[in-house]
């Protein structure tokens, strides 16, 4: 995991480590909701090629792609219905009155206005006439809506997006409706007239290939679109791969750009683009980018998810935070509910530091995974591109492609080019329900400011320390057996997080968490058999806020932080330091954080507290130290094991 702030990390040789100044986003976890990890049972099953597209349509959902074959059962005959078919959503049964005719690939599908459904793709003929890679279909019989002016020349339609009444198109053209548009146009969704004030052309391929748009999407206001793709420039502006255009007057091209998706990945023949997918968030203010591409970050953003703030202006832009998978492909994104869903044939995340294989941190994650949008950690959804007993017989349960992940009104849907998801037979699509999800709240430090500083003063056994943000009051000595070989300490939520000396451990400590109401603590278990590559015993001093780990440690001189997902308990494989000013961080002995304010003890027994603004530059000034309480005979503030509580 890496974000736009100094990375410090110590990894094998020929693993490069990536490095960024400071983020000028510090992004709060929200509140997401997950669908299910068991897949809907009564889908019916593509055979070959892969499913591409999704749309909705009163109570069908249609389903493109380059399939050949289709079923109802694993039992069942197959039958031929090329590149577009229909099911019922709710029995799952396969319509036997949606019957259209393409003689090519369906890349993408949209739930058009008046009821119609738009398709684009590489297709020539539709229902026996020439109609190339455009096209509105009747959703209820697949004949083709002859008033719909819309279609391309050659090439193909590669992505679709409806705005309003916009339908905004993206592919491999030169032409629109008989007008000169490359790579990008904008019709009337109605009517499939060509808008004529939106004239935003990309050109030049990379590598010297002929370019194209591959993927776009526009933000729920409708004021930006995002586009990725092979290309050079845009509208005669140098935009590598990426670019942003202002849709609130007449569309422009914005000033944002970025270096990262300019160099070259492992195979430039081969990947000659990576940029595979790009989705905004919820409102808009950020946006996700997927890749491909194999070797070639930290220089270039290969095989990586990565996140953007939308208002960001300007060239040479970093990102919030970016998700390496160790070199695997990540080919599609959907954002729903405050959840990032990604799809492909990677195999772990959080693996910055190997290539082919599971490093320090990897989280493993076979071809489909969810993150938080705040950080980029995955959270503990797993249900994982692959099959059980229940495959037939030559069906494959791995592949190289999640063409698509789509939100639809009732779950998560997916396509792919195998057969095996989440344990069963999902033969090239299917969906994860709503249903049976469930939701991810996120956890922190009490948001109080008068409460309680405990402070380790021997094996199991506290100080209970009464505190209002300025000054403390009478200890008091609590026995707490479970409590032992502990070293920093942090609240969140309804639990303390610890370090726990174990033996026979990879480091000879273990993270582990123990439940705390402000009573007994609870008996300590481990907080998740990823974290064992990281030796929690060497903090000095640590705090958790917004999905950060921050803390101090031995031999060095800085505020460290690393992501922590606690939906999951994942630690980040990358630690960062934050810019910070006049501190003696290598003195620091125990962490709290109290109302925006980093509570410290200190090798010469003194309590202390600073202002803290994670966001700001420096984050932490030592000009606004403030002494709150001398080492006394009762109390010596100089261990890690510190930690504020309401209770």
């Amino acid at each position: 995991m890496w974000a736009g702030a100094v990375a410090l990390t110590t990894v094998a040789a020929l693993v490069a480590v990536p490095t960024a100044s400071v983020a000028a986003s510090v992004p709060a976890p929200e509140t997401g909701t997950l669908v299910s990890t068991n897949p809907t049972d009564n889908t019916p099953h593509a055979r070959d090629g892969e499913a591409r597209a999704f749309a909705q349509v009163g109570n069908l959902v249609y389903v493109g792609g380059t399939f050949t074959q289709i079923r109802q059962t694993a039992a069942s005959a197959w039958v031929s219905r090329p590149y577009l078919f229909a099911y019922d959503r709710s029995t799952g049964t396969i319509s036997t009155t949606f019957l259209p005719a393409l003689d090519g690939a369906v890349n993408s599908l949209i739930a058009g206005p008046g009821g119609r459904l738009i398709v684009g793709g590489s297709f020539k003929t539709v229902n026996g006439v020439s109609r190339k890679n455009l096209v509105a279909l009747d959703p209820s019989t697949g004949a083709t809506v002859a008033s719909w002016a819309g279609r391309s020349d050659g090439g193909m339609i590669r992505d679709m997006v409806l705005q309003d009444n916009w339908l905004y198109v993206a592919g491999a053209f030169n032409w629109l409706n008989g007008t000169a548009h490359a790579g990008l146009g904008r019709l009337n969704a109605t009517t499939g007239a060509i808008d004529p004030t939106f004239a935003v052309d990309i050109s030049t391929g990379r590598h010297g290939t002929s370019h194209y748009a591959w993927t776009i999407d526009v933000s729920p206001d409708g004021g930006t679109l995002v586009v990725g793709g092979n290309f050079l420039y845009v509208d005669g502006l140098p935009r590598n791969q990426m670019a942003l255009v202002d849709l609130t007057g007449t569309p422009t091209v914005l000033d944002w750009s970025t270096e990262k998706y300019v160099p070259p990945c492992a195979a430039p023949a081969t990947f000659v683009h990576y940029v595979q997918d790009v989705k905004f968030g919820g409102d808009g203010s950020w946006f996700v980018v997927g890749s491909n591409g194999g070797a070639g970050w930290p220089a270039a953003y290969c095989d990586a998810l990565v996140r953007f703030e939308t208002a960001a202006r300007g060239s040479g832009q970093l990102p919030t935070w970016i998700d390496f998978t160790g070199n695997d492909t990540i080919t599609s994104i959907e954002v729903a509910d405050n959840i990032i869903y990604l799809g492909g044939h990677f195999r772990w995340l959080n693996n910055p530091h190997a290539s082919d294989a599971a490093g320090a941190g990897a989280v493993d994650r076979l071809g489909i995974a969810a993150v938080t949008p705040a950080t980029g950690m995955p959270v503990n959804w797993n249900p994982g591109r692959r099959g059980g007993a229940s495959m037939p017989a030559g069906t494959s349960t791995w592949g190289s492609a999640v063409p698509v992940l789509w939100r639809g009104s009732d779950g998560l849907y997916f396509g792919h080019n195998s057969d095996g998801m989440g344990g069963e037979y999902r033969g090239r699509l299917g969906v994860f329900p709503i249903a049976g999800g469930r939701t991810v709240t996120p956890k922190n430090p009490p948001a109080e400011t008068t409460g309680n500083l405990y402070l380790g003063t021997g094996n199991g056994q506290l100080a209970k320390v009464p505190f209002d943000g300025t000054a403390v009051g009478t200890p008091t000595t609590v026995s707490q057996p479970n409590y032992t070989g502990a070293g920093a300490t942090w609240r969140a939520g309804d639990r303390i997080y610890w370090s726990h000396l174990v033996a026979g451990t990879p480091t000879g400590s273990r993270l582990d968490l123990s439940m705390f109401n402000g009573g007994a603590i609870g008996v300590p278990w481990e907080s998740s058999g990823y974290n064992d590559w990281f030796n929690p015993a060497a903090m000095t001093g640590a705090f958790f806020l917004d999905g950060r780990l921050y803390y101090t440690r031995t031999g060095g001189n800085a505020l460290y932080y690393r992501y922590f997902e606690i939906d999951g308990n994942y630690l980040g494989a990358t630690e960062f330091v934050l810019p910070t000013t006049g501190v003696s961080w290598s003195t620091v002995r125990g962490m709290a954080w109290v109302g925006g304010r980093i509570v410290y003890g200190a090798t010469d027994g003194t309590l202390r507290s600073v202002p803290f603004d994670p966001a700001a530059t420096p984050a932490v000034s030592g000009a606004a130290i403030t002494v709150i309480a001398p080492e006394s005979a009762q109390l010596t503030w100089s261990t890690p094991r510190t930690f504020f509580s309401v209770q």
